[in-house]
C-alpha cells in the first residue's frame, strides 16, 4: 500500500478509549471507523491463546467476557512514564514488553485507517495529557519519548505532539462564528486536563496560537480511578475488604487495591500472588469471603468485574437511578448496589480535586471563561459536571464529541 504524504492522521490514544481523524491536504479531519460503524473503541487488547488470534476493541472484550482462553490487557496509557513500560510480561507461553504491546495497539489503529483511506499514513499527530505523570518532569519526558517510539515501531515515521485539551479546542474552534474565551476540560479514562484559550473564527487563520493559550493545567484523575474508587467501596467488601478476622484486625488490604486497578489486575493471576492471597485466610473470620476472592484469582475474574463497575457507574450517571453491579459470574445472584449517593460520597474527593485543578487554570489565566467545552468519556459523568457547575455558576457547560474532538483537533494540529 502506498505511504500518504497528503495529509495529517490524529491519533487519541486513551486509558480507556481511542480514536483517530484524517485531515486532507485542504484541512478537513473527518473521525475514522474503528469498528464497524463506531468511531472510537475502547484501548483494549486481547491475546487469543486458542487461536493465536489478536484481538482489539469492542472484540477484545467481548473474546475475554465470553471466556476465551487468553490474556486481555486494558489502561496501557497508564503505563506511561512507570518503570512498568519497559518490563516484559507473559503472553500465551512468550515474553513481549509492554511497550510492545502499545505498538501492536497503535499499529492496529494505523492498518484500519490505511484500510479507510487506501493509502498508509506515515505522518501523525498523537495526543498527550499536560501531565503523563504529575510533578515529575523527567518521567513526563520519558512517557513521551516512549510513545513516540511505540507510534515508529507502529509504522509512522514522523510523529509529533499535541497536547489533548488543546486539541479539543482547535476541533471546537470550528463551530464557532464569534470569539469567545473558552476553558476546555478534557477528561479522559486516566488524566483530566484543562486550557483556558481563546478562539474564534479570525484567530483560526493564524499560524502561530501559542498566545492565544492563556493557562494549561492537568491532574493525574480520570475514569479509571473513578472506577477504582467505586470497586473499593462496593465490590471489594464482598472479598474481604476492611473484614475484621479472628484477631479484630483487618484482613491486608494490597490485594483489594491491585484488583480493583485496571493495569494491576493481571499481576495477581500469576502463581506468587495467588499463593500470598491463600495466605490471607488465617485473617478471616468469614472463611466464604477468602473462597469469593480466591475464585475471583483462580478463575481469573478480575478484568470482568473492573468492566461490571464500570458499566454500572455509567448507568447509574446516565440514568440518575440505582442500578447493580452484576457479580453473577462469581455466584448466582450476587451483586453489589450503586446509587446516586454512593457516586457522590464515594468520588466526592476525587471530584473536588479534578475541580480544583480547573480553578487553578482559570486563576492563572487571570479571566472568567465565556464557555466551559466538554469531552472525553468521563466529563459526561453527572456528578463531575454537578461539581463543575458549582465551581463556575454563571459559566455554560457544552458537551462536544466526547469520544471524537480530541482526534479531530488533533488532525487539524498540522493540516
Amino acid at each position: 500500500m502506498p505511504l500518504s504524504r497528503a495529509g495529517t492522521l490524529g491519533i487519541d490514544f486513551g486509558t480507556s478509549n481511542s480514536a483517530m481523524a484524517w485531515a486532507d491536504a485542504q484541512g478537513t479531519a473527518r473521525l475514522i471507523p474503528l469498528e464497524g460503524e463506531a468511531l472510537a473503541m475502547p484501548t483494549a487488547v486481547f491475546f487469543n491463546a486458542e487461536d493465536q488470534r489478536t484481538h482489539f476493541g469492542r472484540d477484545a472484550v467481548a473474546q475475554y467476557l465470553a471466556g476465551t482462553e487468553g490474556r486481555l490487557m486494558r489502561s496501557l496509557k497508564s503505563l506511561l512514564g512507570s518503570s512498568l513500560i519497559n518490563e516484559t510480561t507473559e503472553v500465551n507461553h512468550h515474553t513481549m514488553r509492554f511497550l510492545d504491546v502499545v505498538s501492536t495497539f497503535l499499529a492496529a489503529l494505523r492498518e484500519r485507517a490505511s484500510a479507510e483511506l487506501g493509502t498508509a499514513p506515515r505522518q501523525v499527530v498523537m495526543g498527550r495529557p499536560v501531565h503523563f505523570v504529575d510533578d515529575d518532569a523527567v518521567r513526563d519526558a520519558q512517557a513521551q519519548a516512549s510513545l513516540q517510539q511505540a507510534a515508529q515501531a507502529a509504522g509512522f515515521d514522523d510523529v509529533s505532539f499535541q497536547l489533548e485539551p488543546i486539541a479539543a479546542a482547535l476541533d471546537y474552534e470550528r463551530r464557532l462564528n464569534t470569539e469567545a474565551l473558552v476553558l476546555v476540560v478534557d477528561i479522559g479514562g486516566g488524566t483530566s486536563d484543562f486550557t483556558v484559550v481563546r478562539l474564534g473564527p479570525q484567530r483560526m487563520q493564524r499560524a502561530d496560537r501559542s498566545s492565544d493559550i492563556l493557562a494549561t493545567t492537568g491532574v493525574h484523575i480520570g475514569g479509571t480511578d473513578f472506577d477504582r474508587q467505586l470497586s473499593l467501596e462496593q465490590v471489594m467488601p464482598l472479598l474481604g475488604y476492611r473484614h475484621r478476622g479472628p484477631q479484630q484486625r483487618e484482613v491486608p488490604s494490597r490485594v483489594f487495591f491491585d484488583l480493583a486497578t485496571w493495569h494491576l489486575i493481571h499481576w495477581l493471576y500469576l502463581p506468587r500472588a495467588i499463593s500470598q492471597a491463600q495466605g490471607l485466610r488465617v485473617n478471616y473470620s468469614d472463611v466464604a469471603l477468602h473462597e469469593r476472592l480466591m475464585k475471583v484469582l483462580r478463575e481469573r475474574h478480575g478484568h470482568h468485574l473492573a468492566h461490571e463497575v464500570e458499566q454500572a457507574k455509567i448507568r447509574c450517571s446516565q440514568t440518575g437511578a440505582p442500578t447493580r453491579i452484576d457479580l453473577g459470574f462469581l455466584e448466582a445472584a450476587l451483586h453489589a448496589p450503586l446509587g446516586p449517593a454512593d457516586l457522590q460520597e464515594h468520588l466526592g474527593a476525587l471530584l473536588a480535586r479534578t475541580v480544583d485543578c480547573a480553578r487553578h487554570c482559570v486563576q492563572a489565566a487571570g479571566s472568567t471563561p465565556d464557555a466551559i467545552y466538554l469531552t472525553g468519556g468521563s466529563s459526561a459523568l453527572r456528578p463531575f459536571q454537578q461539581v463543575l457547575q458549582s465551581a463556575f455558576p454563571a459559566v455554560p457547560l457544552i458537551e462536544g464529541d466526547l469520544f471524537g474532538g480530541v482526534a479531530s483537533g488533533l488532525a487539524y494540529t498540522q493540516a
